[in-house]
């Protein structure tokens, strides 16, 4: 019988039909025990099967199933009150709701060249975004992402996005990697003439795509600068490291920059529904409604139930202090997986912040040389660590391999701690072994 779903399959994919979860594991239908160590996507912060949330998102379905997006409801203010006053960097006090990472960051594009649009730059259309990242599989977020696995098949007809490369440390030819990279920025600003840059678009640590890249200090402060210097607004995309992913609650937090616009979106949900925020300041709302110019909604955007789900994940989050439990048990595990890894002639790094954690795998330590791309190692090892009852997250762009994500609940206990070093460890021997 040919498959139905997903639409193609992938042949080093074998069909998986998970049943139930709960907490921190995944139960497949034979009921085997699988310790979601990926959080999904990296999405899940609260755990899974969390009652209070079906409740809140049952409530939402009962009092105001669908309500068109721009209108105000009971679940929607709630969400909006508690995003204002309790998570957002102050200076973001302006909200656009949709279902998903893709969506938002196409929103976020479309409101930084409306902006300069509405105040008669209309040169100002482009976007520089950087390499390697992520930024979603609409064909818009596809073109500013420097992803090339991810568009295969379709990258002879997406638009062509001046890029830059993204603080990579461990690669970087100048030991000045922060230098290093704004150098580049800045040429590339020229290169292109400031009069037509709209926009300067990354994650502030890279997601997946990079593995858990996080940029030295002084870095993001020299971005915001070099933005301001040629006004060109900053776009911070933290769908994978925002809402406590990696410790604080959002990655910029850490630098104390704040950005024009921001889309954030994954652990906002949780895992439970559909939502991501596109977050901006008053400045930038205000030249939008002075020139009659709105931002455009989807049909399903701020669904109720998911902004109801979505509000409690955030007070369970606060309630829990699942943030500051994300940076702690967050820095033991690195600290575990580091040792573990400390001689490993496969092994070229472990980094990352929170509970987004990566591991490099190369041919050889010393040269950093890759493996082939038939090889195909990541696929080996979470193959290995699957079959061993824990789920992790393949990383890379196809050019950028072999990158083992780990991304699970924030509440993950000591237990699961060990079970994840043991188990990558005994999967990485395996697909490494000669």
């Amino acid at each position: 019988m040919t498959a139905t779903w997903p639409f193609a399959t992938f042949a080093s994919m074998p069909p998986v039909h998970i049943e139930r979860a709960k907490g921190a594991y995944l139960y497949d239908s034979s009921g085997r025990e699988i310790l979601d160590a990926a959080g999904g996507a990296v999405a899940v912060n609260i755990g899974h099967g969390r009652a209070e949330v079906a409740d809140a998102m049952r409530d939402a379905v009962v009092e105001c199933s669908y309500a068109v997006p721009p209108w105000l409801t009971p679940q929607r203010q709630r969400l909006l009150e508690r995003l204002r006053d309790d998570w957002l960097p102050p200076g973001l006090t302006r909200i656009h709701l949709t279902a998903g990472g893709s969506e938002g960051v196409e929103t976020l594009v479309k409101i930084a060249l409306e902006y300069h649009a509405a105040r008669g730059q209309t040169e100002k259309t482009k976007i520089i975004a950087r390499t390697p990242s992520y930024h979603g599989t609409t064909l818009g977020a596809l073109a500013l992402s420097g992803h090339e696995s991810r568009r295969f098949g379709l990258d002879h007809a997406l638009p062509l996005i001046p890029d830059v490369p993204a603080p990579y440390a461990l690669r970087c030819p100048d030991p000045d990697v922060g230098g290093h990279c704004v150098r580049i920025l800045r040429e590339k600003i020229h290169q292109e003439d400031p009069h037509t840059v709209a926009g300067f678009l990354a994650e502030p640590i890279v997601g997946a795509s990079g593995g858990a890249l996080i940029p030295p200090d002084g870095y993001w402060q020299a971005v915001r600068a070099l933005c301001d210097e040629h006004d060109i607004l900053l776009l911070a995309d933290e769908v994978m490291c925002g809402f406590g992913r990696t410790g604080r609650r959002f990655a910029l937090d850490r630098w104390g920059v704040e950005p024009d616009v921001m889309v954030a979106g994954k652990g906002l949900g949780g895992g439970y529904a559909p939502i991501t925020g596109v977050y901006g300041t008053e400045t930038v709302a205000a030249v939008l409604e002075e020139a009659g110019m709105n931002v455009m909604f989807h049909t399903f955007a701020a669904h109720p139930a998911a902004c109801a789900a979505a509000d409690k994940v955030l007070e369970i989050l606060d309630r829990e202090r699942l943030v500051e439990r994300a940076a702690k048990t967050g820095a033991t595990l690195k600290s575990h997986l580091t040792e573990a890894f400390a001689q490993h002639p496969h092994v070229a790094e472990v980094r990352g912040a929170g509970l987004l954690i990566a591991v490099e795998v190369v041919e050889d330590r010393e040269s950093l040389a890759r493996y082939r791309a038939d090889d195909r190692i990541t696929t080996r090892i979470t193959s290995s660590a699957f079959g061993r009852g824990v789920s992790f997250y393949p990383g890379g762009t196809g050019s950028q391999r072999d990158i083992i994500m780990i991304g699970p609940p924030f509440n993950i206990g000591e237990r699961d701690v060990g079970r994840i070093v043991e188990t990558l460890v005994a999967a990485v021997n395996e697909a490494t072994a000669t």
